[in-house]
């Protein structure tokens, strides 16, 4: 008896015990439900369908009318990694869309309506610009996208988009007549998403005093913004190279692929955007070094007008080296009283001037009008040296050469 009543125990504890850890198992996958988005691995192609591998001892299918583009041919390879809903489960295989709209008839509603129900991306052709936004068809059915949802910046002119098939996603699926339904679409949310992930990816790489690669996505007066992979990074105007650019045009066009230097990263603000500062400037070599040296005072240069000032014009002597013209060294070319550079010169004329000081501490450069006559040049600048000896925090010796009445002349010693 007392055997009979170990060994029963012995079985009920056995049978609990697997029970619990059918119960309990760690790591136990469970098995793939109708709806439920998952990813798998392509590992092998049939005549119709690709085999993947979903990590969970379970076989998976796709349709390769899903995995071709529109002229047949495959979109991936063995070994990527695909996205899909589960749309049925039979016999332990799984069968996985990936996207929809490319088929068409009897089905294609019930399709479009589980393609909005899992999220899934559907195929369209755009066919007419309405008000409003486009008109697109998908799976033979009429689709309406919001202008404001077919790209992630403002379209002017969505008639660029007819014709073409893209990939959107149902934001509204409503029954209609006949049995076809009413849909709205967004290709924009898409887009969103894809462009989150490449940022997501471009964050990691992206650090400060690190020289990426980017293309050019849009210009503005003050800079051009630079795509680094999802992500955008301002370029400023001043930090395009070493010299004064009036126009970003002049330097950048729009798809021209760059290399920068990561100047600074702000902190992201309230909308989660990140401030990004780049610079081209930083990768160039400064020209002053070698450029500067090559000046004296006492000597003359041929310059151009680079820009002008109120208090004067500055002129380029070589590239990324400018000097200043006080507006009262210009009474001389006009023959009367100037108000401002522009009434006697214009930006890219060419000048010829003195050079007065050369303050490389500030990389200042203080000039004059080229005066005829032997001497005029070592007087001129003699005179601006003996005065700024004793000046401070003053312009090279410019600032003291401005302070002598206008049309005086430079006195010896």
């Amino acid at each position: 008896m007392t055997q009979e009543l170990r060994d029963r125990g012995t079985q009920e504890f056995a049978t609990m015990l697997e029970a619990f850890e059918k119960k309990e198992a760690p790591g136990e996958p469970k098995k793939p439900a109708v709806g439920d988005r998952l990813s798998a691995r392509i590992v092998g192609f049939g005549e119709e369908s690709a085999f993947v591998d979903l990590g969970r001892k379970a076989e998976g299918i796709v349709a390769l009318a899903e995995l071709t583009d529109d002229e047949g041919k495959r979109t991936v390879a063995v070994g990527d990694t695909i996205e899909g809903v589960v749309a049925s489960v039979a016999d332990d295989v799984v069968t996985l869309k990936v996207r929809a709209g490319r088929g068409g008839g009897q089905a294609a509603p019930e399709e479009l309506r589980q393609a909005h129900a899992h999220g899934l991306p559907v195929e369209g052709v755009v066919q007419a610009v309405v008000k409003g936004g486009v008109e697109v068809t998908v799976s033979g059915v009429r689709a309406f996208c919001p202008v404001s949802q077919i790209d992630l910046r403002y379209v002017e002119d969505p008639a660029q988009f007819l014709g073409l098939r893209l990939t959107f996603r149902i934001t509204r699926f409503e029954e209609g007549r006949g049995g076809r339904p009413n849909l709205v679409l967004s290709r924009r949310v898409l887009l969103e998403e894809e462009a989150a992930a490449k940022a997501a990816e471009a964050r990691v790489r992206i650090e400060v005093g690190k020289v990426v690669r980017g293309r050019v996505s849009s210009l503005a007066t003050y800079g051009a913004f630079i795509d680094l992979g999802g992500i955008e990074g301002l370029l400023h105007v001043s930090e395009l190279g070493h010299g004064r650019v009036a126009d970003v045009k002049d330097v950048l066009q729009i798809g021209d692929e760059v290399e920068v230097q990561v100047k600074s990263i702000a902190p992201p603000d309230a909308k989660g955007r990140e401030k990004i500062s780049l610079s081209r400037r930083a990768l160039t070599k400064d020209p002053w070094n070698d450029e500067a040296a090559k000046l004296a005072a006492g000597t003359r240069r041929t310059g151009k007008v680079a820009r002008l000032e109120t208090f004067g014009a500055f002129v380029e002597l070589a590239p990324g080296v400018d000097g200043l013209l006080h507006v009262s060294e210009l009474a001389e070319l006009g023959k009367r009283e100037i108000r401002h550079p522009r009434d006697v010169l214009k930006v890219g004329q060419p000048i010829e001037v003195t050079i007065l000081s050369i303050a490389p501490e500030t990389r200042r450069i203080a000039l004059a009008l080229a005066r005829t006559g032997e001497g005029d040049a070592a007087e001129l600048a003699a005179s601006a040296g003996a005065r700024g000896a004793g000046a401070s925090g003053t312009f090279g010796a410019m600032g003291d050469f401005l302070s002598r009445p206008k049309g005086a002349k430079p006195t010896k010693g």
